[in-house]
């Protein structure tokens, strides 16, 4: 399950990053250390939620 979590990661990391920085520049937190630290939030926050998805289509993908 953990290469099914890599893969999911590699799509929920980018994303959820992503939309960190944009919710720290629509604030109006332009700094350089305001969008890397929005940056690495958003990635922290998709490493459970990348846990979690993988789980449910490791279940979905093979029954038990």
């Amino acid at each position: 399950m953990l290469k099914l979590a890599a893969m999911v990661y590699i799509i929920a990391g980018s994303m959820l990053a992503g939309s960190c920085v944009i919710a720290a520049l629509v604030l109006g937190r332009v700094d350089a250390l305001s969008i890397s630290l929005a940056a690495a939030l958003g990635a922290l926050l998709a490493l459970p939620v990348a846990w979690l998805i993988a789980a449910k289509l490791n279940k979905a993908m093979r029954p038990a």
